[in-house]
């Protein structure tokens, strides 16, 4: 593999130098070799006891800063750090020295080198000495101590241009051993380049700017719809010295290319207006909108002549989607839609026009079904990773990124070692001070490889760096500003630059896929729940007057279920679909059929009514009420049938009573079920069943009711007849009120009441 070659062109004569300058050291007596040793570790301790740091892991040395970076003539190297006895002695008679050299001859050498802890005699080149020793008299047990050492550049007998070892060493004494040996040794490395190169490698950094997701399905019923999110995190985030305004503050000074996720975007700009962050059952308002504000005006400053590359909204997890998702009916539909919501929403925060022909798997990691996932949505370009793609091309050099793979589509190959070398705590000063001397070094031992070759690399770091990280990258990236080896380029042209003939364009079997990325994908059970809450949400669309209020926040919200951010979270990730099922259910019930009593109809005819509640904001249409009778020979419907329909347009907080011609044609109970169905004939909601009881009224029945009303009428004009004789006689009338007869009730046309009514409601003719 070219990595892990030995290259060409590399001048053997710095190595003869210092070993010339070493020789004394090496042949010399045994005991002096065994001195320089420092005694051997126990073979054996006794469990359950500390294990005590012995010989060159005695003192723990930490190199916190080393300036300049990357010398060149006339500078000063300044190196500064801290000492801290581990051991159980105190330290007496020591010295801080640096050890310059060997030159390293190639990137294989760098990581050797990195991997090496204890001092090696013979491996780790003689101290400087002289004048820039520090001596430290006494270090006592678990004690730390600063130390500073600087030196001219052209002291430290640099021979040629390339990368060398720079070790920082402590030499000193124990009671246990009184004579000198190496306590303690940190090993980092100088890349020393004071001219500019031939032809300086193009390099493109992509800085990220991505969050998880933050924001629900939920929305106000206001005419903004407020939106609600699930917690206040992000704005930690966006504060002075959280990870996501470092990374613009940071990145609006280097020559990066950005890869945001459009989902960020969209949920800070909530932000700037009014929003509420969910709080148990309830919700709060948002606060944040002063910092929200600022970090966007920062980014769109940032942004304005740079190069933006728009993921799909959400930053959709595609090895997922290939490996456990793609079966799964609708599941690349949403990647589609994502795609699509990315560049309409840049563009409206950002005022810039990104680039949306990229596609970054985790970690750079493909196979052939992710590679189509992820060209699935329009991309042509993806972002893979070197140890990613199988290296058959035999190269002694690091090839260019832009990789042909097939069906018009070019990878665009990170380098493994530079996109990892920021991982890490980098809070810590000594890890950061190593990482980007390790960095610098393997820039240019990649120069080096064939400097008469003009090639690009890319550098893919994490996903979501920690502010740390990200100031760790810029430190690397600003020490590169000189250009004497490398010159920035952004990723669309990388994508374009002519690709090594050699390279390899193979991408790997599905076998070969890393088991622990696998591992972390969402499972076939997210997308079947995706595809339900999708159903759900298509089916109560179709009924609503404003349907963008709705398809909108749930269609983002759909989205961010298959987030990239949900790896590794997957209880989380879980909940998160359940929420948004949950509340999409909620509203949809919001919409329904008030619940009947049974029914009594006395007579042949009559009208039953079914009220229809809509407690949405919003009015529905669209939507069909069908009363099925169970017993169409005792109660018909819509004359003569089983079934009627009627259909059903409510305004927004409001109930509509829908009412249906019936005939009974024998005595007895029918049962009757009524349920709402959309425009196409799918079922919407719960059916509702409810009892109607038939009594008919016989012919002797009304003919006794005839009779007896035909006797009130004979009274009546008895009465009549008698109170006017009286008073054409002169008789007095009676002192008493004749009672007034009372009137018919007026019938209730109010929404029909929910509650049961005793044995029954009385349906009249």
């Amino acid at each position: 593999m070219a990595e892990a070659a030995d290259f060409q062109g590399m001048n053997p004569s710095p190595a003869r130098r210092w070993l010339r300058r070493t020789a004394s050291l090496i042949v010399g007596t045994p005991l002096i070799a065994g001195l320089l040793a420092g005694p051997a570790a126990p073979s054996a301790h006794a469990e359950g006891k500390t294990k005590v740091p012995t010989g060159s892991r005695t003192v723990d040395v930490s190199l916190d800063t080393l300036a300049p970076s990357a010398p060149v003539e006339g500078d000063t190297l300044t190196v500064s750090g801290t000492l801290t006895n581990k051991g159980k002695k105190t330290v007496t008679d020591a010295e801080v020295d640096l050890r310059v050299g060997p030159k390293l001859s190639g990137r294989g050498e760098i990581d050797q080198t990195a991997k090496r802890t204890g001092y090696l005699p013979g491996s780790d080149p003689a101290k400087l000495g002289g004048s820039y020793t520090l001596k430290v008299p006494k270090l006592a047990s678990g004690v730390s101590q600063d130390f500073t050492l600087a030196v001219p550049v052209d002291k430290l007998d640099l021979d040629s241009e390339g990368v060398y070892q720079l070790g920082v060493s402590l030499t000193g004494r124990t009671s246990d051993y009184t004579y000198d040996q190496v306590l303690g040794i940190q090993r980092t490395f100088l890349p020393w380049q004071p001219e500019d190169t031939k032809k300086k490698t193009d390099l493109t950094f992509l800085w990220p700017l991505i969050a998880s997701a933050h924001v629900t399905a939920e929305t106000g019923s206001d005419e903004q719809q407020t939106p609600v999110f699930a917690n206040d995190d992000l704005a930690l985030e966006l504060a002075p010295g959280g990870r996501l305004e470092q990374l613009v503050s940071l990145g609006r000074q280097l020559p990066v290319t950005w890869v945001i996720d459009p989902d960020l975007l969209a949920s800070v700009d909530a932000m700037t207006k009014n929003y509420r962050v969910r709080s148990g059952n309830t919700t709060v308002a948002g606060t944040n909108q002063t910092i929200a504000k600022k970090w966007l005006a920062d980014l769109q400053a940032a942004v304005k002549d740079g190069t933006v590359v728009a993921l799909p909204f959400a930053d959709p997890d595609l090895a997922s989607i290939a490996h456990r998702g793609k079966n799964v009916s609708g599941a690349l539909s949403h990647l589609q839609t994502a795609t699509e919501v990315a560049s309409t929403t840049v563009e409206t925060v950002l005022h810039v026009k990104p680039s949306t022909d990229f596609a970054w798997p985790v970690d750079g990691a493909i196979d052939p079904s992710v590679v189509d996932v992820a060209t699935s949505a329009g991309a042509h370009k993806v972002i893979a990773r070197s140890d990613s793609l199988e290296e058959t091309g035999g190269l002694l050099y690091t090839p260019t990124a832009a990789r042909p793979i097939g069906g018009g589509t070019t990878a665009v190959v990170a380098d493994h070692r530079l996109s990892t070398a920021f991982t890490g705590d980098m809070a810590k000063a000594g890890a950061s001070t190593l990482a980007v001397q390790k960095f610098l070094a393997q820039t240019l031992a990649v120069t080096e490889q064939a400097p008469d070759k003009q090639r690009s690399i890319v550098v893919a770091p994490q996903r979501t760096p920690t502010a740390a990280q990200a100031q760790t990258m810029a430190r690397a990236l600003q020490a590169l500003t000189a250009e004497h080896w490398t010159k920035p380029l952004d990723l669309t042209e990388a994508a374009e630059q002519k690709p090594d003939a050699q390279a390899t364009t193979r991408v790997p079997r599905a076998s070969q896929y890393p088991k622990k990325l696998r591992n972390q994908e969402l499972p076939t059970q997210a997308f079947q729940d995706i595809r339900t809450t999708q159903s759900s949400l298509d089916s109560f669309q179709v009924i609503l007057t404003q349907p963008d209020r709705v398809v909108t926040p749930f269609g983002n919200a759909i989205n961010r279920s298959v987030s990239t951010s949900w790896r590794g979270s997957p209880l989380e990730a879980q909940r998160y679909r359940d929420s948004v099922r949950t509340y999409l259910q909620g509203l949809s019930n919001e919409v329904q059929l008030i619940t009947k009593s049974d029914v009594t109809l006395s007579g042949r005819s009559a009208t039953i009514p079914v009220t229809v509640q809509n407690k949405l904001v919003q009015g529905v249409d669209h939507l069909v009420l069908r009363l099925t009778s169970g017993n169409a020979t005792r109660l018909d419907l819509n004359d003569g049938g089983a079934v009627a329909e009627k259909p059903v347009e409510i305004a927004g907080g409001h109930s509509q009573s829908v009412k249906f011609d019936a005939a009974a044609n024998a005595n007895g109970q029918a049962q009757v079920t009524a349920r709402l169905f959309t425009a196409d004939g799918t079922p919407y909601g719960e059916a509702m069943t409810f009892t109607v009881k038939v009594s008919e009224v016989t012919p002797t029945v009304l003919l006794v009711i005839a009779g007896g009303l035909l006797l009130l009428v004979l009274a009546g004009i008895r009465m009549y007849t008698h109170r006017k004789r009286t008073v054409a006689g002169g008789a007095p009338e009676d002192d008493g009120e004749e009672p007034e007869q009372p009137s018919d009730p007026e019938s209730d046309t109010g929404p029909e009441s929910g509650d049961p009514s005793g044995p029954g409601e009385k349906v009249d003719r």
